[in-house]
């Protein structure tokens, strides 16, 4: 499959409100494709210089953004849980099972959405590295390195405080899932129910987890400016969470 349809298809898998952020492959291709001389006039090489840096600034307010609401999110389910399970002894049973069951909803979902996030990050470094190689391959040049060398400054591209939390959300959920021999029927049930209410994300993290796992793997073009190879969380809920088959994607 051509890069550019595997980047669309990828853009379509991730959540509708994501879907202008990231990199815009077509058209810095377009620019390249347009470049007639070898090496470029300095004016070809601007345009298409200025065309990536701000598709770079715009992924960077982006990506900052999302991990800024999710540290605040995660404090605040740290509290929440915290909270919960030191008033499981003063409330109803029937009302801790709800509160938790409510807890449970929002770990799926914020987890979710930070597999995603680690994903456009990965997608839109992929973007990047391979547009300079087509800008280098049609000119000539040699922008691709020193470039490249930049982007992995980036804050999109440093992803260790999102997987740090992505991390520490399967502790939570570990936490509030209950794992004696009596609670494991319903804590499947609350899964199953989990995944089928929230649909959206859970089709999109499974999709963005394989994905990732598929772009970090080895490859004849595997090298110093490859993304390291990923290593999927091991737990059991999240192992629980995976289709028996691919989820088409609407």
């Amino acid at each position: 499959m051509k890069f550019g349809k595997w980047l669309k298809k990828q853009i379509e898998q991730s959540l509708p409100e994501w879907r202008e952020q990231f990199v815009s492959y077509k058209e810095l291709k377009q620019i390249v494709s347009s470049i007639s001389g070898c090496p470029p006039s300095p004016a070809d090489e601007a345009e298409f210089v200025a065309l990536l840096d701000a598709e770079i600034d715009k992924i960077n307010a982006f990506f900052l953004e999302q991990e800024e609401e999710f540290i605040i999110m995660h404090r605040e389910l740290q509290e929440v849980i915290k909270t919960a399970l030191e008033r499981k002894a003063t409330v109803p049973a029937a009302q801790h099972e709800a509160e938790i069951a409510e807890i449970r909803r929002e770990i799926v979902n914020f987890h979710g959405e930070m597999v995603l996030l680690l994903n456009y990050s990965s997608i839109n470094y992929i973007g990047a590295a391979k547009i300079l190689k087509k800008y280098d391959k049609r000119t000539g040049g040699v922008l691709r390195l020193p470039v490249i060398e930049t982007v992995r400054e980036q804050p999109f591209f440093k992803t260790e405080t999102v997987s740090q939390m992505v991390r520490e959300c399967e502790a939570m959920m570990e936490a509030v899932f209950p794992t004696a021999p009596e609670g494991q029927a319903a804590a499947r049930r609350d899964r199953d129910a989990l995944a089928a209410a929230e649909q959206r994300i859970f089709r999109n993290t499974v999709a963005a987890l394989l994905t990732m796992q598929d772009v970090r793997s080895g490859s004849s073009t595997h090298g110093r400016h490859s993304l390291p190879p990923l290593n999927l969380p091991d737990s059991d809920w999240l192992r629980s969470f995976q289709p028996p088959s691919p989820i088409p994607i609407q």
